[in-house]
């Protein structure tokens, strides 16, 4: 069975960057972030069509301030009363899914992409000399638990899970998954004390 590059992204495995229809959904979240970031904040009829567009499932009461950048959004599950603030970066080439009553701080950046560290393994050279040449990535989901509060300006890394009911202080870089009830911060973050 032939793995299409969206199905060979969702499970962590090499793929190209470059395939027309992840290209296609990559370029209509631009578009659809660009709709949302000019929508008038009090049309919630129009705000809910476009997330609606954007990114995969949401709850009931969830509130994003724009700007708002994505990958391709539709790889984002929020659950209910999820509160993102603004100028926050999700970079969904895998599954990003936030649970109940939690908050992003703004600026906040997710990553659920990477690239080799060693350059002769990212670069790669297009069949075709007229095409972008796209470093080659590999991803890993990143899940947030239920009622967690990710403070502003903090980096999350692919893979990372973080537990129920944890505090992340502002400007931290998550490297590794953190359990629930605790508070973490640094850089990078490192539990400080569980509740």
């Amino acid at each position: 069975m032939i793995r299409t590059e969206r199905e060979k992204m969702l499970a962590g495995e090499p793929y190209d960057c470059g395939d027309p229809d992840l290209l296609d959904r990559w370029h209509k979240a631009k578009e659809l972030q660009k709709q949302y970031f000019l929508a008038d904040t009090r049309d919630r009829i129009l705000i809910d069509r476009i997330l609606d567009e954007l990114i995969g499932s949401r709850g009931e009461h969830c509130w994003i301030a724009p700007p708002f950048y994505v990958d391709y959004g539709e790889n984002i599950h929020l659950g209910n009363s999820v509160e993102i603030n603004m100028n926050c970066v999700f970079l969904d080439c895998n599954t990003i899914t936030i649970g109940d009553h939690s908050g992003i701080g703004p600026g906040t950046h997710i990553y659920a992409v990477t690239h080799p560290t060693v350059p002769d393994e990212r670069l790669s050279v297009p069949n075709d000399p007229d095409e972008f040449p796209f470093w080659k990535s590999h991803t890993a989901p990143v899940t947030i638990g239920r009622n967690v509060w990710i403070a502003g300006g903090c980096i999350i890394l692919p893979g990372v899970t973080i537990g129920d009911n944890t505090t992340v202080g502002a400007g931290s870089v998550v490297t590794k998954s953190l359990p629930s009830n605790c508070l973490a911060a640094g850089n990078p973050c490192k539990i400080i004390r569980n509740f």
